[in-house]
């Protein structure tokens, strides 16, 4: 697996550079806000627009400021919810990334994680995998479980742990403090970093970041959950280098909805981000 000291950036003056304590990646947070759909190229005769990936939505939000489609990479997250996934479709559709539900706690697979995982993967979308965290399991266990399910390749991208309260759970409805939260986060992303070899990016959502503080965690990539606004007014002073931006989204090869996400920065700097 690649160290995570391959994956320093060289990013364009319009991206903030945040240099946090993880030994290796340097963070993105937010660009600029503008409202644009494309960005013009210019050439000796005329003005050539390059349009970025606009997919439609079962829902469609109007957006504010900048908007989704102001993104050049797009990806998505899916789960055994999306049933038989198209991939070749997908990447044609213009989906750069992929991340794929693998583990949940410490005794659950995704029965669609094997097939979702091949497929991304000879379609040549790059993917990683997620595991949903559970309070009720120690980090170490969760850790183990994932590790157990998820090959080492190097031509991965970072895996993401995804950390949201889960309010539908018979089980296992402890919601513990800031402090556990946080403490329990960082074993999890200890053990993964030390066996894949580059740290793991967290998913998280509106109400466990306010009550939790998790944005706090140093050393730390952020997918940030905002379908209502843009990652700077709902997450204000939030580094993010993920943004979910849609739970009904449209995407050809796909049935039914599906989450969407953008990265952060340009092509270049997404291009750059993934070695």
């Amino acid at each position: 697996m690649r160290l995570v000291l391959s994956r320093f950036l060289k990013l364009s003056l319009p991206l903030l550079l945040l240099a946090c304590a993880s030994p290796g990646r340097q963070y993105y947070n937010a660009p600029p806000v503008v409202t644009r759909a494309a960005e013009p190229v210019m050439s000796a005769a005329r003005p050539v627009e390059i349009s970025f990936p606009a997919f439609g939505d079962h829902k469609p939000h109007p957006w504010d400021g900048r908007a989704p489609s102001a993104y050049a990479v797009h990806g998505i997250d899916v789960s055994r919810w999306q049933g038989e996934i198209d991939w070749p479709t997908v990447r044609k559709a213009g989906i750069s990334f992929a991340f794929i539900k693998a583990t949940e706690g410490g005794d659950h697979t995704d029965p669609a994680f094997k097939d979702n995982w091949q497929g991304a993967g000879r379609a040549g979308i790059p993917r990683g995998a997620y595991h949903f965290y559970f309070f009720c399991r120690p980090a170490e266990e969760q850790a183990r479980w994932f590790i157990q399910h998820v090959p080492r390749d190097s031509s991965d991208l970072p895996h993401v742990l995804d950390l949201e309260w889960n309010h539908q759970s018979r089980t296992c409805p402890y919601r513990p403090g800031p402090a556990v939260v946080q403490a329990e986060a960082a074993k999890f992303l200890d053990i993964l970093t030390a066996h894949y070899g580059q740290r793991p990016v967290i998913y998280t959502t509106v109400d466990f970041y306010r009550e939790t503080g998790i944005g706090n965690l140093p050393g730390t990539e952020f997918w940030l959950r905002s379908v209502a606004g843009h990652p700077s007014t709902v997450y204000p002073g939030q580094r993010w280098t993920f943004w979910q931006y849609t739970g009904t989204g449209i995407v050809p090869g796909i049935r039914g909805p599906v989450d969407i996400n953008t990265f952060a920065g340009s092509v270049s700097d997404w291009n750059r981000w993934r070695r």
